[in-house]
């Protein structure tokens, strides 16, 4: 239970002023261009509506706060729910399912089904309405806690005061507490220009019109294998240019990489790793040539494409925030500098999610949110970063939490491995799934668990189990003697800790 301090106990006793009306009346001594809302109070202003920012504008109206939560687009939810997790899932699951049911993997099960074919524009009609449905439902529990909504680009004016430029004119918000919480937005890629159309960042990639024929991914981490993966079930060929020598991405367990990758490269993606891309050039026929070589130097190749998809990462959305008035200056890579309870150099403005160090995730932006709010009603602010699981949807999945082998090395020390296959899981057997493994590294001397990393179907539910026992400090042999229910794929969690603790698993 997080402790509330005098000033939250005497904020929720307060009436609350009705701030969604006051927001919407307009100074009539001005002209509709330089037009000023009424002045709004509040305790503490959310500058950003994403995972971080809608989660910790809902806590701290939970906590009494008078809450304002700012966001420049039309919609909430930012770009986990428009434009990235949530959409990707979608055509993730649906084209899975099209895949099963369009390959031969229905048919070796017996299921012999006719005239398969895909409506694409149904497909993403499925994924607009699981959108559409979950924005709604924050708009609804910002209704729900008494949060107010402003829908305006927001700018820190003063270190407790807001700005927020709205269809209606300024919004001017002071406030106690100011939360930025902006999120990313795509890298840039020197030279190519996106247009969305056939040129296209991750947002594109999720509104294409048609199946590309030939589709050429630039980046093979988390975003360019799981979009690759749904337009090669759907009919496109794909290759992904990698620049570092693995797929998968930063912080990935090696091991698990070179397995990941065979069986994508089974599946039918392709991958050209170690390799830079020089440039992009539309040809006369509308087809886009690529210009590749040897990320350490070598000769020029080129690859055609009918649609190119450039995912190189994201960096932190901070430009036109107004973070130099208030005397904030960003790191060099472009993120805000906080202490450990999320605080800027300047006392009452915060900062969460991606606009600060930390892998760029939404459950991690959450986490900050909510601990961020309880730290300005008086709680306690903890969060151990070892422990934020990172998953890759694709099929088979990818997941993670805690160190990987490799890091384990560098930092010397000491540990052991136990690995179970998921070819030897009776569940994964009889669901004619058996890609992958599950891998844990404990410490050699005290058996704690310091990493886990799973190859498979569901790994990205499974890993939270990991997740809770390195939360609690748990040993191998701690995970070996809880009872997993039989037959499940978990049961591969079990043998893997067995095998790491005690040297040998039950049924491999």
């Amino acid at each position: 239970m997080v402790g509330r301090g005098p000033g939250v106990v005497s904020l929720a006793c307060r009436a609350d002023a009705a701030l969604s009306e006051a927001a919407f009346v307009h100074r009539e001594d001005l002209s509709a261009e330089k037009r000023l809302l009424r002045k709004v109070d509040a305790d503490v202003t959310v500058v950003g509506s994403g995972p971080g920012g809608y989660v910790a504008a809902i806590k701290a109206a939970q906590l009494g706060f008078k809450t304002v939560c700012v966001e420049k687009n039309a919609t909430l939810g930012g770009t986990c729910l428009n434009v990235g997790c949530i959409p990707s899932k979608a055509l993730l699951n649906n084209s899975y399912l099209y895949h099963l049911a369009h390959g031969k993997d229905f048919e070796s099960r017996g299921i012999e089904i006719q005239g398969i074919s895909l409506n694409l524009e149904k497909m993403m009609a499925q994924k607009s309405g699981a959108v559409k449905a979950l924005t709604g439902g924050i708009a609804h529990l910002f209704k729900q806690n008494k949060v107010t909504h402003v829908n305006g680009f927001g700018t820190i004016t003063g270190k407790n005061q807001v700005t927020a430029k709205t269809a209606e004119g300024e919004q001017v918000i002071n406030t106690k507490n100011i939360l930025i919480a902006t999120g990313s937005e795509v890298t840039p890629f020197p030279g190519i220009e996106i247009d969305e159309d056939t040129i296209v960042s991750s947002t594109g990639a999720l509104s294409l019109k048609k199946v590309p024929e030939e589709l050429i991914v630039i980046g093979a981490g988390v975003i360019g294998v799981e979009l690759g993966s749904v337009w090669q079930r759907l009919g496109a060929k794909v290759t992904a240019v990698e620049f570092l020598g693995h797929v998968g991405g930063m912080g990935i367990d090696m091991e698990i990489s070179k397995n990941f990758q065979r069986i994508l490269q089974k599946q039918g993606l392709k991958f050209k790793l170690s390799t830079k891309v020089m440039g992009a050039t539309r040809r006369p026929d509308g087809k886009i040539d690529v210009a590749v070589e040897a990320a350490a130097g070598g000769k020029n190749e080129t690859l055609t494409c009918d649609v190119l998809l450039v995912c190189i990462g994201r960096r932190p959305f901070t430009g036109n925030l107004g973070l130099e008035a208030v005397g904030i200056e960003l790191d060099n890579r472009g993120r805000i500098p906080i202490n450990g309870r999320f605080q800027t150099k300047v006392p009452s403005i915060y900062a969460i999610g991606d606009v600060v160090a930390g892998p760029m995730l939404a459950h991690k932006a959450e986490d900050e949110g909510i601990i961020c709010v309880e730290g300005m009603a008086g709680g306690a602010v903890h969060i151990d970063y070892n422990c934020v699981p990172s998953v890759i949807y694709t099929h088979p999945e990818v997941a993670w939490v805690g160190k990987t082998e490799e890091q384990l090395k560098e930092e010397g020390v000491p540990y052991k491995v136990g690995k179970f296959p998921f070819a030897a899981n009776s569940r994964a057997k009889t669901n004619a799934d058996t890609d992958g493994l599950v891998k844990i590294l404990s410490h050699k001397d005290t058996d704690r668990m310091l990493g886990a990393h799973i190859l498979g179907s569901g790994a990205g539910e499974m890993i939270n189990e990991a997740a809770l026992a390195m939360e609690y400090g748990a040993s191998c042999e701690d995970v070996a003697r809880v009872c997993h229910a039989h037959p499940t794929v978990s049961e591969a969690f079990r043998e893997a800790n067995l095998a790491a603790s005690f040297g040998k698993a039950i049924n491999f």
